[in-house]
């Protein structure tokens, strides 16, 4: 496994409490396989970045940061209110050093990302020099997930959210994994204009690929190969299904 170039950061955002998780507990604590869900993320980022991380912590930010820093040495930024996840990555922007170029952004609640398709990411977006770069899936069950709407000749049009598709655009059957690549220099200038016009009036990282087009940036996309890389956790249930899952990859090791 190759580093990717210094000029790449990655930024986790791990600072939502997760309330539908129904638990005392910060959602990024909860354990998978006897390990906190966070670490399974740090510990992939570290595989391809090192230590050029950064992760946004908010709800029981302390645990967070104490639970991390017992396996990396890594940069943490603090996200106050819970205002989305652009504001999230808003927080995490003054840390980053003036000789990073690229950024990849991941959540702290996808835990089973693989190093491999990271760095495919990059390449992808470094290849086909790309503003903004999206990681995204195919599916038959897309129902709460961003849907990735497409312009006629195949290019990212936006992201749209469950909570403000359309009937059409719910139909999409290609998601957002929430996972992206994006020039610093365009991320910078994405997050200053994104606005909160949404149901839940919070600034939506999903946006800047919308604010990419308007300007005539370059949006690109990756389709993963494996869906299950891309299984987030907002659930008990959520949490049950990847444990089945690593304990199954863990059994066939």
């Amino acid at each position: 496994m190759n580093f990717l170039p210094d000029s790449v950061t990655i930024i986790i955002l791990a600072a939502g409490k997760g309330t539908r998780m129904k638990s005392d507990i910060a959602k990024v604590l909860h354990t998978i396989a006897g390990r906190p869900m966070i670490l399974c993320v740090v510990e992939t980022a570290a595989k391809v970045a090192k230590t050029n991380i950064i992760v946004v912590v908010g709800h029981q930010a302390e645990e967070v940061k104490k639970t991390v820093l017992k396996e990396a040495d890594i940069k943490f930024a603090l996200q106050l209110e819970q205002k989305g996840t652009g504001h999230a990555v808003i927080c995490a922007m003054p840390l980053l050093s003036a000789s990073c170029n690229d950024v990849v952004i991941l959540n702290g609640d996808v835990p089973l990302i693989r190093p491999s398709t990271i760095q495919s990411l990059v390449e992808c977006h470094i290849n086909q020099d790309n503003d903004v770069t999206v990681l995204a899936a195919a599916t038959d069950n897309p129902y709460g997930y961003g849907r990735i709407v497409l312009n006629n000749a195949g290019e990212v049009e936006k992201i749209v959210e469950e909570t403000d598709a359309t009937e059409s655009e719910k139909k999409i059957n290609i998601i957002n994994s929430g996972i992206y690549c994006v020039k610093k220099i365009y991320l910078s200038t994405a997050l200053s204009q994104i606005k909160t016009k949404n149901a839940q009036k919070e600034i939506y990282l999903t946006d800047i690929i919308g604010i990419a087009r308007r300007n005539r940036k370059k949006a690109g996309l990756l389709i993963g190969l494996d869906q299950t890389e891309i299984l987030g956790v907002n659930t008990v249930y959520d949490l049950q299904r990847i444990e089945s899952l690593v304990n199954i990859n863990n059994n066939m090791a």
